[in-house]
């Protein structure tokens, strides 16, 4: 459901000149598959997830998503996915039902079809109790939650999730991860990027680790497990940067 072949994105700085944010990644993502993105800030991850929603354009490379090009098909694209990013976006005057009924009416569905579908995703992400409650008294846990709401209106066969822990305690953000998990048994198509190596061997069918544009290797926690000899995945990720770097983390 997703296919990027020779994804290439540069950007022009001032001071550091050409800068390859990413770097020929090559990567696929199937239908009740979850595929995470493992590397440390400034790896590429959210410049390539932002390609796959189309909030950026890339500079080489073919991208498609549900079979729709991330180009020519842009618009096809976003109504193919739901895109939760570190930048919650959240108007603080809505609520939750506020905030859900607006995106679900800019997705072109019917107010019956959307509260439908609201009642089951509040369910699901246990949000009834807060859903009349103005977003800016929200804790940031909830906010999350209802980031999640907003990405999944739709109903959209593919997920891309941008560090969707980040920010949130031990507690807030195993219980987004098990959402995670149950919207993968569900069907979906989910991609997400993370640098915590523990989520990634928790929820991920298969990982790439990339660093500095580009990907270092990938495959299931068994696969990398087996091809570096190493039992743990982040004992995998700091050989791997060894040999790109040649400096000892």
């Amino acid at each position: 459901m997703i296919e990027v072949n020779n994804l290439k994105k540069i950007f022009f700085d001032k001071k550091r000149g050409e800068v390859k944010a990413v770097n020929g990644i090559n990567l696929h993502c199937r239908k009740g598959e979850i595929f995470g993105l493992l590397g440390p800030n400034g790896a590429g991850k959210t410049t390539t997830l932002r390609i796959l929603a189309t909030m950026l354009k890339p500079t080489v490379g073919e991208v498609s998503v549900n079979g729709y090009d991330v180009i020519k098909e842009a618009h096809q694209v976003r109504a193919s996915i739901g895109f939760l990013s570190g930048e919650t976006g959240l108007y603080d005057r809505f609520t939750p039902k506020e905030t859900i009924l607006f995106f679900g009416r800019i997705n072109n569905l019917p107010d019956e079809e959307i509260r439908m579908r609201m009642d089951e995703i509040f369910e699901i992400l246990d949000m009834k109790s807060f859903q009349e409650v103005r977003v800016d008294k929200l804790s940031t846990g909830m906010k999350q939650k209802l980031s999640i709401a907003r990405a999944l209106i739709h109903n959209p066969p593919i997920l891309i999730f941008d560090e969707p822990t980040v920010g949130l305690d031990v507690i807030t953000a195993r219980v987004v991860l098990n959402y995670i998990k149950e919207f993968k048994n569900r069907g979906k198509c989910i991609i997400f990027s993370t640098h915590q190596m523990q989520e990634a061997e928790r929820l991920c069918d298969r990982i790439a680790i990339i660093h500095k544009g580009e990907i270092l290797a990938k495959g299931s926690l068994e696969e990398l497990q087996q091809r570096f000899q190493e039992k743990e995945l982040e004992e995998i990720f700091f050989k791997l940067i060894r040999v790109e770097t040649g400096v000892r983390p």
